[in-house]
């Protein structure tokens, strides 16, 4: 029997050394075990064949079981799966690094930028019936034997089928000693528990395995939040919210009502607003003529809070922004002034006619942004 290399690490102590002789045997062929923030997992070049049916044999597979490809670093997503977005994007962009496994629908695997330099019989070991599972794990060793690599890796947990996932080396040693050229041991793994496995759709996901995330979690990491702000909440903000849920609603080709439960929502929010104040009467005027009833918002003012779970902030002047880049400096890069060109002034005290303009200019400035916000 083969003898299997054990190298215990501290992960908080430079590993370089270890890294560099895992991700030589990666790239030669070999199997490694390796830590993960879950359980530990054992991994194999995609794209060498032996390897794949090394890594079949030493977990018992069934060849007809497909692996999870595992990635270093969040942004490589982009080379697997060509056409991302909506929840399966938002999923990615706030639950990776982390305990979850997305499985994605690609029609044609040849499609993705990782098949550009690869043979295309090598799409079988990753791709199986037109889908892809993905994991970037949350661990820095993983991250960076997943990286250093720098070929497609598949993994599954570091024991044979039957047994349960291994938490620390010992685990790991009772089931594939012998089977793996090295095991990296980096002490027992931080939730002990597999990771939550997703599967995204085009109407949204489905969670086939509950672990580390529960459905709760789940839904809050693919809800879409979208938060619209003006000064006192009254008219502005309020006629935007109410524009922008039906646009989303006929873009989905569903009832409003239906948004909530598909994990999307609209809310605004005033600067300068106090709670519980009504929407201006010209402005409910104004959306009354577009069969829009605001009647029953409520104010509420700005918060970091408010702009923390929101996926989109839309502001309606520069001062606006400002006023939430000084409350919270890290949503830069997720608000942006609704209309680019121009600032779109409070109708506050004029006519309504002055009321409807506003909303026209609303209104054409969210359809400009509708593709950005379902995105």
């Amino acid at each position: 029997m083969a003898v299997t290399e054990v190298i215990r690490i501290d992960p908080q102590q430079d590993c370089s050394k270890t890294i560099h002789r895992a991700v030589g045997l990666l790239r030669s062929g070999g199997l490694v075990a390796f830590p993960t923030e879950t359980v530990y997992g054992v991994g194999a070049r995609a794209d060498l064949p032996e390897a794949v049916a090394r890594l079949r044999q030493a977990k018992n597979r069934q060849d007809d079981k497909p692996f999870t490809v595992h990635i270093g670093r969040r942004s490589e997503v982009d080379r697997y799966v060509p056409v991302l977005e909506g929840a399966g994007r938002r999923l990615v962009e706030k639950g990776w690094p982390g305990p979850l496994t997305l499985i994605f629908s690609v029609d044609d695997p040849a499609s993705a930028p990782v098949m550009a330099d690869l043979d295309r019989s090598v799409a079988r070991m990753m791709y199986h019936q037109g889908t892809i599972g993905l994991r970037c794990p949350d661990e820095p060793t993983a991250a960076q034997l997943l990286t250093g690599v720098e070929a497609p890796v598949v993994a599954a947990s570091a024991n044979p089928a039957g047994r349960p996932p291994p938490r620390n080396a010992d685990e790991v040693l009772a089931g594939l000693d012998g089977k793996v050229e090295l095991v990296i041991d980096a002490g027992p793994s931080r939730y002990a528990k597999a990771s939550t496995v997703v599967r995204v759709n085009a109407q949204g996901y489905d969670v086939v395995r509950q672990g580390v995330y529960d459905d709760r979690t789940v839904r809050r990491l693919a809800s879409l939040n979208v938060l619209l702000v003006c000064t006192g909440n009254t008219c502005r903000s309020p006629m935007a919210t109410a524009l922008l849920r039906r646009m989303i609603a006929e873009s989905l080709g569903v009832n409003q009502a239906e948004l909530e439960d598909r994990g999307i929502s609209v809310f605004s929010a005033g600067t300068f607003a106090g709670p519980g104040g009504r929407a201006s009467d010209q402005a409910v005027e104004v959306m009354r003529h577009r069969n829009i009833d605001i009647s029953a918002h409520r104010s509420q003012p700005l918060s970091t809070e408010l702009v923390n779970q929101a996926d989109h902030v839309y502001v309606m002047t520069g001062p606006h922004r400002q006023a939430v880049l000084r409350m919270m400096p890290s949503a830069e890069a997720r608000c942006r002034v609704l209309d680019e060109d121009e600032d779109i002034e409070d109708p506050m005290g004029q006519p309504v006619e002055v009321y409807a303009a506003c909303a026209c200019k609303i209104e054409s400035a969210l359809k400009e942004r509708l593709t950005e916000v379902l995105a």
